[in-house]
């Protein structure tokens, strides 16, 4: 793994620190974020990866769908990664990638937790999810 891009929700700095272990992390912060974490961390951001542009939010808001609100915070970006519903998501939408990796902690209404990979190439942009057992 090359990066780690985290949409927020992170709730305590200990998340990035153990996660920067792992590999670099971009973050931006979600509704649920300590404000220690939103001191630090950005709304919204976006992450360049060669000749990628990726922008990066939580996704909450007033109106509209978590999809919508994030497609609406950005211009001439290539796939934005999304959380705030902590549901899967991965369309194209008017040639933009939309993903939401799920989240592994925090299941929500779903049958299992879930994380999500991007495959970035000169090419394009292609996520994947991948699915946890449930912990019985």
């Amino acid at each position: 793994m090359d990066l780690i891009l985290h949409a927020g929700d992170i709730i305590t700095w200990a998340v990035i620190e153990e996660l920067s272990t792992v590999a670099p992390v971009e973050a931006v912060y979600g509704n649920m974020d300590f404000p220690e974490v939103r001191r630090r961390l950005k709304r919204r951001r976006i992450v360049k990866l060669g000749n990628k542009r990726i922008g990066l939010i939580h996704g909450d808001g007033a109106s509209g769908s978590p999809v919508t609100r994030a497609r609406q915070a950005f211009r001439q970006v290539d796939c934005i990664v999304f959380g705030h519903s902590h549901r899967p998501y991965n369309e194209i939408h008017g040639g933009v990638l939309m993903f939401n990796p799920g989240s592994p902690t925090d299941r929500r209404m779903m049958p299992m937790g879930s994380f999500g990979i991007l495959h970035v190439t000169k090419d394009g942009i292609r996520g994947e999810h991948h699915y946890l057992e449930p912990l019985r």
